[in-house]
């Protein structure tokens, strides 16, 4: 598939993720962590204009001026912006007028992308439909917090949800050695995937399967929310401080567990994976079963010997940097680095992961205490 075509289907994903909004639902930031969904279309169409029509393109006529400071992330090097807390507060620009942002970019970048670019372009226009995939795996679990915290429960999709099925769960043995991770070969990966190197790794085993529901209700049950040996002092205060008894978006609802989901409130389907855990609950489950998490390189090398993608998995490494990591020059360069402190990495993917963006090496990252996106559990030994 050539650039035209790619970005052709890239941008038109994200119009499907929103199909089925209404207008209000484009506008709401809930929580800091969330933002509206006219905002991820407005950013992802900055990205394009800024650092590839504006640059590139003399003859790129801008949509207006001003989307820069209002569409604008989290990029120093791109002038100034509206605070993330703020991004729910903008009425202005409509869902309509940031749709006809939209197709005045589409078009200039369809006529750019029949120029001879050179690889230069070419490698930062593949890093624009990545860094547009991954806000949509962004808008699709900002949706859910949307419409999940509404108290109408309204579903996103009308079919009915299928249940999943048991699955039998086995343990994987990896032997003691030198093992490479980080990622190799031809194709595209993002700057904290580099470089591959060394690592030892000790005898361990990894579950082939995702910890269940089922089997999540059973910590449920036993108290583990009310047990503070089974957490870190930080996460044990989170719990305190925030009330929390169950996974996000599940409710205990005459006298049954209930969970929202994307087709509505439902009962809690017992063979899925369990979903919208936190690090806290994650290093507490796998102590309460005397087990812990694997670390992201343990996970690298296992990864071929399981299924795996419907969950980011919490591992117990701290997002850092691999040995000879730098930093690209200019706004690039503030893409992953500078992120690098008080974070845990996930490995994996999951079921809103946009098709063809995931892969072993990919190292995902969350603060300990959040849990609005797909997150879930491996245990390890």
């Amino acid at each position: 598939m050539n650039l035209q075509e790619r970005f052709k289907q890239v941008r038109q994903h994200s119009i499907d993720i929103c199909s089925n909004l209404q207008t209000e639902d484009y506008v709401v930031q809930p929580v800091v962590d969330v933002s509206p969904p006219k905002w991820h279309l407005g950013h992802t169409t900055w990205f394009w204009e800024e650092f590839v029509l504006k640059p590139n393109d003399e003859n790129y006529e801008q949509f207006n001026s001003n989307y820069n400071y209002v569409f604008n992330s989290y990029y120093e090097s791109a002038g100034t912006r509206v605070i993330r807390t703020d991004r729910g507060n903008l009425s202005r620009p409509s869902v309509e007028e940031i749709y006809q942002y939209r197709k005045h970019v589409d078009k200039a970048m369809l006529h750019f992308l029949k120029n001879n670019l050179s690889e230069a372009l070419q490698d930062l226009i593949v890093l624009g439909l990545n860094h547009e995939e991954q806000h949509q795996e962004l808008l699709a679990t900002d949706i859910k917090y949307i419409l999940g915290n509404n108290p109408l429960f309204p579903p996103l999709y009308h079919e009915e949800k299928l249940l999943s099925a048991p699955t039998k769960n086995t343990w994987i043995k990896i032997d003691e050695g030198v093992y490479e991770i980080g990622f190799e070969g031809e194709g595209f990966c993002f700057d904290n995937e580099l470089n591959r190197h060394k690592v030892y790794l000790n005898d361990y085993s990894i579950c082939s399967e995702l910890v269940t529901n089922k089997e999540y209700l059973e910590f449920i049950h036993a108290g583990g929310y009310k047990n503070f040996v089974y957490w870190h002092m930080e996460g044990w205060e989170w719990v305190k401080a925030n009330g929390i008894n169950a996974p996000m978006y599940w409710h205990f609802i005459d006298g049954e567990w209930m969970n929202y989901t994307l087709h509505g409130l439902l009962p809690v389907d017992e063979p899925e994976p369990v979903c919208h855990i936190s690090f806290y609950e994650a290093y507490a489950y796998a102590l309460w079963k005397g087990l812990r998490l694997p670390t992201e390189a343990e996970w690298e090398i296992a990864a071929t010997k399981f299924n795996w993608g419907k969950r980011w998995e919490w591992t117990e490494s701290a997002y850092l940097p691999y040995p000879g990591f730098s930093k690209a020059p200019g706004a690039i360069g503030e893409y992953n680095g500078k992120f690098m402190v008080s974070q845990k990495v996930l490995r994996g993917a999951s079921d809103v992961t946009p098709p063809n963006h995931s892969r072993i090496t990919y190292r995902n990252f969350f603060h300990p205490p959040l849990r609005w996106q797909y997150t879930g559990i491996r245990l390890a030994k």
